[in-house]
């Protein structure tokens, strides 16, 4: 592992399946390296932070793809635990420019991930990244889970369930994970649908997010697409940014590549510690939300889950 990397995200990677038209009219599937968690690694990678990925990677020929975009998109992968386990596929498809999924992954490389698989995290790295379908199917969600508790005292620790419900079997199961992440974490970033299936009991906004608050993250961030995100902070104090204006090619990993552009920022402020995030400032939140959607602005411009270089912005 580079002895610069400073974030590590944990999660799932795979190959979605993107549809493409053919000369005759005929559908093909253009295979694509995805996953929420490997999106927010790439677009780190691509912004220039030292970045490791944590999964578990197959040696099949999707595997070894995954494994070259990581490399190219500066991202190490040493802490991966590679097997001859098939690789994770999602069909996408693509209705007025907004994904569905139709996964294939049961004993797949990355849903098979157990604990003791995975090793100490490095104390070089200053933030650990979990979230997506990683967190929904076991045995590897019990991983993460297990991974995050083990690490959080002594790592800043986001996360984002980006909650798919077809993919979730037990619904009790899985939200009572995610409300014991939530209270291991120092960043939650949800969407305002994440909130209203994770927090069916609770009416309106302002209900769910005191719900997630009273859990103990120093930092809620609920996006709403098009209208802008709001930061809750733990002592009640709120900020709101809004989106920018684009164009919009598709919405494949928008909110992805928001989560990076926020650790990215913060990483650069220097915040990247659970002390100076129980205190930061509005300023500062605003500053993280807004470079956030300008580098998710970058990838809704363009065909599928392609987060920005720095250069780009």
């Amino acid at each position: 592992m580079s002895n610069e990397a400073k974030i590590l995200c944990c999660g799932e990677a795979l190959i979605d399946m993107i549809p493409v038209m053919c000369e005759g009219d005929s559908l093909a599937y253009q295979p694509c390296s995805g996953g929420a968690v490997f999106n927010t690694a790439i677009a780190l990678g691509r912004l220039g932070v030292g970045t490791e990925f944590l999964t578990g990677l197959s040696s099949d020929l999707f595997g070894e793809q995954i494994k070259q975009t990581l490399q190219e998109s500066n991202v190490g992968s040493s802490l991966c635990k590679q097997s001859k386990l098939p690789t994770t596929l999602a069909f996408v498809k693509l209705v007025d420019g907004h994904a569905t999924y139709h996964f294939y992954d049961e004993n797949s490389a990355g849903r098979m991930l157990s604990i003791d698989d995975v090793g100490q995290v490095p104390p070089s790295i200053d933030a650990l990244f979990f979230g997506g379908i990683s967190l929904a199917v076991e045995p590897c969600a019990r991983t993460y889970e297990a991974l995050m508790m083990r690490e959080a005292d002594n790592h800043v620790v986001m996360m984002d369930p980006n909650v798919r419900p077809g993919f979730i079997e037990d619904a009790d199961i899985y939200r009572a994970r995610i409300r014991n992440m939530v209270s291991n974490s120092d960043i939650v970033k949800v969407s305002d649908e994440d909130l209203a299936w994770l927090l069916p009991d609770c009416e309106g906004l302002e209900a769910q997010v005191s719900e997630l608050r009273d859990l103990g993250a120093s930092i809620i961030m609920v996006t709403k697409g098009a209208d802008g995100a709001t930061a809750y902070l733990a002592d009640g104090r709120d900020v709101s940014v809004a989106s920018e204006k684009v164009v919009v090619a598709d919405t494949v990993g928008a909110g992805d590549t928001f989560n990076a552009g926020v650790l990215a920022k913060l990483h650069d402020l220097g915040l990247l510690d659970k002390d100076a995030l129980k205190s930061i400032s509005i300023d500062h939140v605003a500053e993280a939300m807004a470079f956030a959607a300008k580098v998710a602005a970058v990838t809704v411009s363009r065909k599928g889950a392609n987060p920005p270089w720095l250069r780009e912005l």
